[in-house]
């Protein structure tokens, strides 16, 4: 009999599926290749059923009679390896994203004479809208707090940017470009909830002034309106006994992870380096706080980061390493390293000590100082989560500035139109703004 393969990335089976499962199997015995988690999670979203659960879903179908796993949304390997007499494919791909996949699965079939077979697309079925309507319910705090933690495992590298509000968190969900490598789409996986964003954008300074009720504000103006993980921004976590409390409370509205840097006294932001006193914690007494703050949750999906400034206040890597290994006995799900050097160098020796130590437990940066790296270059030097921590903050301070000042200078705003978003946008920007 002959073989007919069909590629499938969606992660929810609905009608449209089964329609071209039922046209494969006209043509032969239906071997479906399944997109891993891995590559669904790399062009796409994280998907809502893990591998297992769609490889029981779709090889229950009647006319599927293999299901095999499908590792790239590139077709080759498998085609090679299987080489079908037919693809079938619904023919909504001529267009967009998958253009050059299915263009190089023509190629591939032509070495062994495999023939396409596109089936008209089933209008009003799509797995990205089905997915939209199912996350309005997965927005619960049982589902996001999990996803930073699945994501880690899925993903080479996690890339992350500040929310401040409500629309700046809009900004960082739906925002996607083209990865000028794959030609896939390419958006943030999480979201940072900045002490120093939220400080500013309250017009306070950064110095722990802006309490935690009022942080929790903030999370839950961003939260409504996304979908995507946030992580926290935790100073220096507080008093022991009040962190405990704090954890709690953001595991239960599901947060998925605080980081937390060993420092003490009055907060002086990282950035300022030796310009300012730095005072270290004693990193026993720190590493209990992180012990209380893991005894503390009742799931095991909320994570615990420890944030080393031991860079930031004039020490060297070994002081950091020390710290490193410290807070990894107490049981930190991570460690974030820190520095104001624009080189790098001291944070890559840095890396390059910790991954001697640990293979798996995860690395954070946040290279505001040395951002002439890309994040795939600091994903090769170890790093699992990279951090841009400040800078949907810092483009807007300066566009708003522009526009208040060519207001002043023209004594009308029509000058400062060329700087603003038509009002007309403004008003339909957030849905069911109209």
């Amino acid at each position: 009999m002959e073989k007919v393969y069909i590629a499938i990335g969606a992660d929810i089976l609905h009608p449209g599926h089964i329609n071209i499962i039922n046209e494969g199997a006209k043509y032969g015995r239906v071997i479906v290749g399944l997109l891993s988690d891995e590559a669904i999670a790399s062009y796409k979203r994280l998907p809502i059923y893990p591998y297992e659960a769609r490889e029981e879903i779709f090889g229950s179908l009647k006319n599927v009679s293999e299901i095999v796993m499908q590792k790239s949304l590139d077709y080759t390997e498998n085609l090679r390896k299987i080489k079908p007499d037919y693809v079938i494919h619904g023919d909504d791909w001529r267009e967009g994203v998958q253009q050059l996949v299915r263009q190089k699965v023509i190629e591939v079939l032509k070495e062994w004479g495999g023939e396409l077979i596109e089936v008209p697309y089933t209008h009003g079925m799509s797995a990205t809208e089905t997915h939209a309507e199912i996350t309005k319910d997965l927005r619960a705090p049982e589902y996001r707090r999990g996803t930073l933690k699945r994501l880690l495992h899925l993903k080479p590298f996690i890339s992350v940017m500040e929310a401040s509000n409500g629309l700046s968190g809009l900004i960082v969900e739906n925002t996607s470009v083209i990865d000028k490598e794959t030609e896939l789409p390419r958006s943030f996986d999480a979201m940072w909830i900045s002490s120093l964003c939220d400080s500013t954008f309250k017009g306070k300074p950064d110095i722990e002034l802006v309490d935690h009720t009022s942080r929790l504000v903030t999370i839950n103006e961003i939260m409504e309106v996304t979908t995507k993980p946030i992580i926290l921004d935790g100073d220096t976590g507080g008093r022991e006994e009040h962190f405990v409390y704090n954890v709690r409370t953001l595991e239960r509205l599901g947060v998925s992870a605080i980081i937390i840097e060993d420092k003490t006294g009055l907060k002086k932001n990282s950035l300022f380096g030796t310009e300012v006193i730095q005072t270290l914690e004693d990193p026993i007494v720190f590493a209990q706080k992180i012990r209380a703050g893991k005894h503390a949750l009742i799931t095991r999906d909320f994570l615990i980061f420890a944030r080393i400034e031991s860079l930031i206040a004039g020490k060297d890597v070994k002081d950091a390493m020390m710290r490193a290994m410290i807070y990894v006995e107490a049981g930190a799900d991570g460690i974030m390293i820190h520095s104001k050097d624009k080189t790098g160098e001291d944070i890559f020796e840095f890396m390059r000590q910790f991954r001697e130590f640990s293979k798996d437990i995860p690395l954070i940066l946040v290279p505001t100082s040395y951002n002439q790296f890309t994040e795939k270059e600091l994903a090769k030097k170890g790093a699992n989560i990279i951090i841009h921590a400040n800078h949907l903050l810092r483009a807007a301070y300066p566009a708003m500035v522009k526009a208040a000042e060519t207001i002043l200078e023209n004594g009308r705003s029509k000058e400062a139109d060329e700087f603003c978003l038509p009002i007309n946008e403004v008003l339909t920007l957030i849905p069911g703004g109209k």
